[in-house]
């Protein structure tokens, strides 16, 4: 279900694109708009492991580093049918993890100090599960899709604003009711928030489809159910000095308690996640 919610948000995001292109920036104008955030996509996607582990100083390790984190995810990644990913662990007190990586052979699992602290060995199978599974089902790439349309959409929009603050739909104006100009503001203001509620319900969408797949890898939906209470408890006490950007690569929302709207969260509500995995039954 969640899979063909995100084919439908994805159509939405290119419809609305070819919508508001159609409107005032024509044929041409979606193409412009879609090179340039393609462009700028491009390089966060091929680049994505090594930008966002930089940011946040995640050290590689081997195994004879960490011996049991790294034959753990070896047994899990054999489980998943991956190839073994590249395993870093970023330093702080803040129990997290993400995966990055453009594919699944240029991969890589990073988890926290934090979390290595506080959870026992069955939920940690079940957090490493969970980042497997958005390696598996290319989370990395649909989300940069999801972007790409979205940058687009809001570069229209911009060109939008400046078309009305210069007033070149003053002959829209004369010959179409007055309609034109306010069209132009109007769209410059709700396409970037429609756009960006969309990319957020796709983020969404795929963190409910890694809960159900890592509960699948690990079979101990329980477990995982248990780990996502417990970080999503202890980041509220120990928060995450995290980009938003990146905001929704980790297991649970290390921004909990900033956004004033579900709409605009890159994350579901953990207890809704929690319930779904507990009416799940242990393989």
């Amino acid at each position: 279900m969640n899979t063909i919610k995100t084919g439908l948000l994805l159509g939405a995001l290119t419809g609305l694109l070819m919508l508001i292109g159609g409107l005032f920036g024509g044929q041409h104008g979606v193409i412009v708009a879609f090179i340039f955030a393609l462009a700028l996509n491009f390089g966060s996607y091929w680049f994505s492991d090594k930008l966002v582990l930089s940011m946040y100083h995640a050290r590689p390790v081997s195994e004879t580093e960490a011996p049991e984190l790294y034959a753990m995810v070896r047994m899990l990644s054999m489980k998943a049918s991956l190839p073994m990913p590249r395993v870093s662990i970023i330093p702080g007190d803040t129990p997290n993890a993400f995966a990055t990586g453009r594919d699944e052979r240029h991969a890589v699992v990073a988890v926290t100090e934090g979390i290595l602290r506080i959870l026992t060995r069955e939920e940690l199978e079940g957090v490493i599960s969970h980042e497997l599974t958005h390696i598996k089902q290319r989370d990395i790439l649909i989300g940069s899709i999801a972007a790409t349309l979205a940058g687009a959409i809001v570069m229209l929009a911009n060109m939008a604003q400046w078309t009305a603050m210069f007033g070149a739909g003053n002959r829209d104006d004369e010959e179409g009711g007055g309609g034109g100009i306010v069209g132009l503001i109007l769209m410059a203001i709700l396409a970037p928030i429609a756009a960006t509620i969309i990319q957020m319900a796709i983020s969404r969408s795929r963190e409910y489809l890694a809960d159900a797949g890592g509960a699948k890898v690990s079979g101990k939906p329980y477990a995982l159910a248990a780990a996502l209470d417990k970080l999503s408890r202890a980041s509220q006490a120990i928060p995450l000095e995290a980009n938003p950007s990146t905001a929704h690569m980790f297991i649970v929302n290390p921004l909990t308690g900033r956004s004033l709207l579900n709409l605009f969260s890159t994350h579901p509500p953990v207890e809704e996640r929690i319930a779904r995995l507990r009416s799940m039954r242990p393989v």
